[in-house]
């Protein structure tokens, strides 16, 4: 009985303990968010202050540094802008040093290097430069403002020419789709080989990143750039600029159109309900022929004997397709022979016709040569004999001295 009562005691302790367990009052997840007076709504959480070179007057303990390689082609543009690079990190406390056997550039803070995250950006810069950013652009990374995101695309489709193409599919037209980008991402793109350098506030490189890796995954960027149009009048709307957006922006569906197959037509064949006859085996062949009979050697020697000839026949062929190459073309003697007679009697027939025609050319220029001196000495004769007014008295004069004349041969002949 004393075991029976002791038993009974320990199941109903239990029992109560699993009630307590369960009667515990469940967990206040905001139990914390405790109202913060200090806390209103004029701070700017997210407001990045400028450092103060006061914060940190011992320096840094112990000296950090960054190489980055650069490609061929910017060596000569980095020697030219070097020193500017140099000045504008010697004013931040940072020692740079361009190595142009290695081809490397290194950044590394110094006993003067106050800030602490400064040698961030300058390994930044590096980047930038060597991803062929203006080096006026690439300086202004050092503010605190502004941040930068190297994307690399190069290993995201293996197809050299797909990659090509999507790339330029990101410029657009004369540069028109990466202008409207920068635009409404207010960051600074460059798209340089397999990596696309990109410059801005924090929200605007997520935006960029996206869109480039969405390119590349064959989504044109014109999807993105509707939306991020759309988002940016919502943002102007103070009603509206709270809320969630997914009901205004649009929804784009993908859309696979595969090509049609054209289906090639089979021929019915007649129906035959017996089966088709069955084809010799290998070894029936080769007893067939007797080569089944045969020994390893000389089924060897047969093999090379069979190689051997349409060897030389291939060689054959070979030679006369070489030689075919030197063949002179067949000639017709009879046909150029006959050809070139009739030709000549041609020629012959035209000339002499040609001399006939040029003997009676000359013939009639000589009768109009002789009609036309005849006329004129016709006219002359009448003209002589013809007054006119201003010649009349020459001729009266002329008149008299052959009347004289005539005169004195008559007394000269008496």
């Amino acid at each position: 009985m004393e075991m029976e009562e002791g038993g009974v005691d320990a199941v109903d302790v239990a029992a109560e303990v699993d009630v307590e367990v369960t009667e515990k009052k469940p967990k206040h997840k905001g139990k914390h968010d405790k109202p913060k007076p200090w806390d209103t709504d004029d701070i700017q959480h997210w407001k990045l202050e400028k450092f103060d070179p006061t914060c940190n007057e011992g320096g840094m303990l112990e000296e950090s540094s960054f190489a980055t390689l650069f490609p061929a082609y910017r060596e000569k543009y980095l020697r030219e802008t070097w020193p500017v690079i140099t000045q504008a990190l010697k004013e931040q406390g940072i020692k740079s040093e361009l190595d142009l056997v290695k081809g490397s550039m290194t950044v590394s803070t110094t006993r003067k290097t106050r800030d602490p995250f400064i040698i961030m950006k300058a390994r930044d810069l590096m980047k930038l430069l060597s991803r062929s950013v203006p080096a006026p652009q690439a300086l202004k990374v050092l503010d605190d403002d502004m941040q930068c995101d190297i994307i690399k695309i190069g290993n995201i489709i293996r197809n050299k020419e797909r990659f090509v193409k999507r790339r330029q599919r990101l410029l657009g037209p004369n540069g028109a789709t990466l202008k409207a980008l920068e635009l409404l991402t207010g960051c600074y793109i460059l798209v340089q080989g397999y990596t696309v350098s990109a410059m801005g506030p924090w929200k605007g490189l997520k935006a960029v990143r996206r869109v480039v890796e969405d390119c590349i995954k064959n989504i044109h960027p014109i999807y993105h750039i509707k939306a991020l149009m759309i988002k940016r009048e919502l943002s102007k709307d103070p009603e509206l600029k709270d809320q969630n957006w997914e009901r205004f922006l649009p929804k784009f569906k993908k859309r696979n159109v595969k090509a049609k197959k054209t289906t090639k037509e089979k021929e019915k064949k007649t129906y035959t309900p017996f089966p088709p006859p069955q084809q010799p085996s290998k070894v029936d062949l080769q007893l067939e022929s007797g080569e089944y009979f045969l020994s390893a050697e000389m089924k060897a020697s047969k093999k090379w004997e069979a190689k051997k000839e349409k060897q030389s026949e291939k060689a054959v062929e070979n030679k006369r397709k070489r030689e075919a190459a030197f063949v002179p073309p067949k000639e017709d003697k009879r046909t150029t022979d006959s050809s070139t007679k009739g030709e000549g009697a041609s020629q012959k027939g035209s000339s002499n016709s040609d001399v006939a025609a040029m003997a009676a050319s000359l013939k009639a220029k000589m009768k109009n040569i002789s009609s036309s001196q005849a006329t004129a000495h016709s006219t002359n004769g009448v003209d002589a004999y013809l007054a006119t007014p201003s010649s009349s008295k020459k001729q009266k004069v002329a008149n008299g001295d052959r009347s004289g004349e005539k005169k004195k041969s008559k007394k000269s002949a008496d």
